[in-house]
């Protein structure tokens, strides 16, 4: 099995999804507004290191909590059609039907909630879509993370579990993201690639996508 892995926001979409997920609700229904403030907060308090990313994840998704899973779930659907899709890069569009006619294994892994990720799956012809997961009870979300963020480490331990006993040749494989904060992913695979990446002396090739 040979892997192309990518990375979702500001890889495949040309904008984080989760502020584009909001926004969209904003817009569909203003009374969300009122949650602004604290979402706003959330940012401002792990950017000044006084919460960590799976506390500024809760806060800012505090005003789903308790909705029904069914509800939400329309809501992704819509969110996907309308502003989803109309993110994506076509170029990375692209080098997925290229790899999938390869014969590669698809896999989307994000830091992004998997309940509007997994959104992406047919239409990016994965085989496999990973994000952040968030619990559910008695069919409602409860805006409380399962397990940890999606980013980083926990992406290659995600992975691998996922792929427990599968033949992984990982010198073949590929990986796209738009930044270093995947480098445990993107040091695992034989083909790594950065996006649109524009620090000086990059560490891996990049690639420009529109």
């Amino acid at each position: 099995m040979k892997l192309a892995l990518f990375d979702v926001d500001f890889t495949l979409t040309r904008k984080e999804t989760l502020i584009a997920f909001y926004a969209f609700l904003v817009r569909k229904h203003p009374a969300y507004l009122r949650h602004l403030p604290k979402a706003a907060a959330s940012g401002g308090l792990y950017q000044l290191g006084m919460i960590k990313e799976k506390e500024t994840k809760e806060m800012f998704l505090a005003f789903l909590q308790d909705m029904p899973m069914e509800r939400l779930d329309a809501l992704c659907e819509e969110f996907l059609e309308k502003r989803l899709i109309p993110l994506l890069y076509a170029d990375g569009l692209e080098k997925i039907a290229e790899l999938k006619e390869k014969g590669y294994t698809i896999i989307l892994t994000s830091a992004s909630p998997e309940f509007y990720i997994t959104k992406l799956k047919t239409i990016c012809q994965a085989d496999l879509v990973m994000g952040t997961r968030f619990q559910v009870k008695e069919g409602r979300f409860t805006g409380i993370m399962e397990g940890e963020n999606n980013k980083g480490a926990e992406k290659v331990l995600r992975l691998y579990t996922a792929l427990e006993g599968q033949d992984v040749d990982y010198a073949e494989s590929y990986m796209f993201s738009d930044s270093m904060s995947d480098e445990p992913l993107l040091k695992i695979v034989g083909k790594p690639f950065l996006i649109n990446y524009r620090k000086r002396n990059p560490k891996y090739p990049v690639l420009f996508w529109r």
